[in-house]
This record gives structure tokens, sequence and C-alpha cells, in this order.
């Protein structure tokens, strides 16, 4: 800032010709020049104005401009001439390529962890006693504030290991359970105190053998919910919510006979499904690479040994898919198409199934070592994730003519397998994976995984057309 005796040391003229020579100086700019005058005050005055369009009655001047003084290169107008044909066809050509037409920009990673949570027990999958270890089920909201992932908010001891989970589709609160010990169970987790609502108990109706998968189905009244549960032992055992006797109750059974396994005697069953288009349709696996559709309303009895169970054993199978040459650890059906799912276990292959062929439509290479879980993606209908036993989660997206995975998650530590996965169908960006170490990590996945594109309905329409070789 100038002082008064500043300013008086400065005169008139000189200030003058100051702005005179900048203003000469500015000739070169693209707005137009700047006047500025100064009296014997502390501030300065100054006004700009500018414009985007040429003033009226101006011829428009080239953006470039070859200086007269300048000769013109030597060959120039002779070398575009020669060149013009060449770069014109390729320009059409180009126009015309599909080459990039399935590429899209994307700026953000495929995904980004958002929360990594320690359980109090990790579940083992070695050859350990299993019937002397307690474990426990540990639950977050992840909506919560100051959320801890140290510290879950809810803890619940379990005298046995706990093999399965399930959460009701309508209220979050109950978790339905399968133990090793053969029990199913149903907590409330509304009851911090007593979360225990219901529970099979052991008795002749119970599962004698590890519960591999429960699934929560809906009754024929509406808004009720029933608990299927499948064990090794190869039943499939529907179960009512009794609350007030704190109890579950038996009310159909299924089993899978050796007649079935066209000679194998692994009849135990390791996978579950339910189809959300049919409710009379449900979908088992076995230790012996057996898949299989079945049927609620089968009435066929099931030829084996009765052991006091308080219901008939009906036999639900109604047609056999070709088998795997392992255990088939997981099946999905897909939420958009209501013939198609996906099966995979330890040959490390992922299988995409019609419901109306044997063969499967496609076979997709995931892992070297086994795949624990697969799930199809509830927003997008060509894409599905697996869990595989050499610890990452492979992202698969069926429209992309490479049958190679359209994104990995790689939790870390290679050693520990991912046991487990699941999307979030309310907040469809979440993925929640789980690990052999105990841990469980929530990734947000990107807008490219998430948001359906154009035409996907049809593409996924193409695939289940198509004839199983």
């Amino acid at each position: 800032m100038f002082t008064d005796e500043a300013v008086d040391s400065v005169s008139i003229q000189s200030l003058w010709r100051i702005s005179q020579q900048s203003a000469q100086e500015s000739r070169g700019c693209q707005t137009r020049v700047v006047n500025s005058a100064e009296a014997e005050v502390q501030t300065v005055s100054t006004a700009v104005s500018c414009t985007q369009t040429e003033p009226q009655g101006r011829a428009k001047e080239p953006l470039f401009q070859q200086n007269p003084d300048e000769p013109e290169p030597p060959g120039l107008k002779d070398f575009l001439q020669r060149v013009e044909d060449t770069v014109t066809r390729e320009l059409i050509r180009n126009a015309r390529s599909h080459a990039f037409d399935e590429f899209q920009v994307n700026w953000e990673d495929h995904r980004q962890l958002l929360h990594r949570f320690s359980c109090c027990l990790c579940l083992r999958i070695d050859d350990g006693d299993w019937s002397t270890e307690r474990s426990c089920v540990c639950t977050w909201n992840l909506n919560r504030r100051g959320l801890n992932p140290k510290q879950a908010d809810l803890v619940i001891d379990v005298p046995s290991a706990v093999t399965a989970l399930c959460c009701h589709p309508n209220q979050p609160a109950l978790i339905a359970g399968g133990l090793y010990s053969g029990e199913v169970v149903v907590w409330d987790t509304s009851r911090t105190q007593d979360p225990l609502l219901v529970q099979t108990g052991m008795s002749a109706d119970s599962h004698k053998e590890p519960v591999y998968q429960v699934a929560w189905v809906p009754l024929q009244k509406k808004g009720e919910f029933g608990v299927l549960s499948a064990s090794s032992g190869g039943r499939v055992l529907l179960w009512m919510v009794d609350s007030d006797q704190g109890r579950l109750v038996l009310n159909a059974a299924y089993a899978l006979v050796p007649q079935q396994a066209r000679g194998s005697s692994a009849v135990g069953i390791t996978s579950l499904a339910l189809s959300p288009w049919d409710s009379d349709t449900f979908l088992v696996g076995s230790e012996g690479g057996l898949l299989l559709r079945c049927s609620y309303s089968s009435q066929t009895t099931a030829a084996v040994p009765s052991e006091g169970q308080s219901v008939t054993l009906k036999a639900p199978a109604v047609f056999p898919f070709r088998p795997c040459s392992g255990p088939v650890h997981s099946i999905h059906c897909s939420p958009f198409h209501r013939n198609l799912f996906v099966s995979a276990g330890t040959n490390g292959l992922a299988h995409i199934h019609s419901l109306l062929q044997a063969n499967p439509l496609l076979s997709l290479r995931v892992s070297d070592s086994y795949v624990f879980q697969v799930q199809w993606s509830p927003t997008r209908p060509l894409v599905f994730a697996a869990a595989t036993g050499q610890g990452d989660v492979q992202i698969f997206d069926l429209g992309h003519r490479s049958l190679k995975p359209a994104a990995t998650i790689a939790p870390g530590g290679a050693d520990q397998a991912a046991t487990c996965l699941a999307f979030n169908c309310q907040n469809t960006h979440l993925l929640a994976v789980g690990k052999t170490d105990g841990t469980v990590g929530v990734w947000q996945l990107s807008h490219n995984l998430t948001e359906q594109r154009h035409r996907e309905s049809s593409q996924l329409e193409q695939i289940a057309n198509q004839v199983a070789e």
C-alpha cells in the first residue's frame, strides 16, 4: 500500500508513460487493451472489457496465419495432396470399426476395502476335532456410528461349530444357523441378553450329521417363512418356527437315495439353492458331484431305513444334471432368469446351467484350487463372483468376449482360503468376503460392476437359449 509521501514522489506524467508502454506490450494477447489510470490515492481502479466474438464490421482473422515474410515450406502442398486420400480412407475405416465396441473408460478401481472385521473364533477346515470346539456368531451394523471392526456389536456363543448361516429376508434381526452337531437354530439379535429364539434340539427328527446349508423358505401363508436345512447325511428338512414353544417343528422331510446318485453311495448334501421363480423347485449338490433339481411336492417315498422321524421321507429328485468330478460346494440361481443357475466345487470350475438341459451351457476356469462359493450379482444380470481356495475372489462378466475375470479381489494372505462371499442386496455396491483366518472384508465395488448395461438382459437370454454340447 502506498503512503501519501510515496504517491507525491511519483509524477502523473511518469505513470502515464508506464501505462502507455504496458498497453503497447499487451497488443499480442487475445483480449482488448487494458487501460488503467492512477491518481493520488492509495488504491488503483482497473476496468476490464472482453468478448468471445469478433466486433461487428471487423473481418475475422484466421487462427493460423502464415507470416508473408516467411516462405512456404518446400513440398508441403504436394505432400498434403499426396496423403489426402490415404488419410481419408483410414479415418473412414476407423469410424466403421467395432474393435472398441465393448470398451468403456473407467477411471476408478474395481474395488476398495472399506472394513475388515475380525471374529473371536475362526472356522476350521482341517482335520481337527470339531465336536469339542465351541464357536460364536458375531454381528456388526455398518450404519452404526463409531463402528469398531475389532469389536462386534453382538457376540453369540455357540456350543458347537457353526457351519451355515442365513439372514431372514424381511426381518434383519433373525438369523438361521446350522451346526456341526446337526442342530438347526434361529437367533433374534434384537434380544441381546438371550438371542436364542428356537432350536431343533437333538431328537429323532433332527439331522445326525453336520448341517452344511440353511435357507429361509416362504410358506403358503403370506408373510410366513420356514427354515430349510441340508446335511451331509443326505437329508433335506423343512422346519416351522414355533416361537411359543421355543422350538423348530419338522414340517416335511426329503432324502437322497443311492439310486439317484447313479450307483454312487456318496449322497451327502454339500450345497443347496432355492429358485426365486418357482416356489416348488430347489437344487442340491452332493459330496460325490451329484447335481439335482428337486421338488417340494414330490410324492415318491424315499427307499431309506426309517429312523423314527415324525414325517415320511420323500425322494425329491426330478431331474439330474451332468455330475461334477468332485463335491459341489455352491449353487446359486440367477435373479434375472428363471432357468439359469451357477455351480462350482473342487475342480476349480464354475458351470452356467439351464434347468432345461443336463449339460452346462458354459464352463469357466475360476481357480487352480477349490471354489467354495459362487453368487450372482443382484444388479448385473451377466455378473457373478466366486470365492476360491487361493484366497481371492474372481468376478466374471459374461458380456465380455473373453472368459477371463473382469476383476479380482485379493484380500491378502494367499495361505488363507476365501470360503464365503455375499452381495449386499440393499447397498448393492458392497461385497463381503470371509476367510479361514476368521476375518471378513467388506469391499466397495465400482459402478462398472454394479450398474446394468444396455441390452444386458437380452444377452443373458441368448445364453439361456443356447444348446448345451
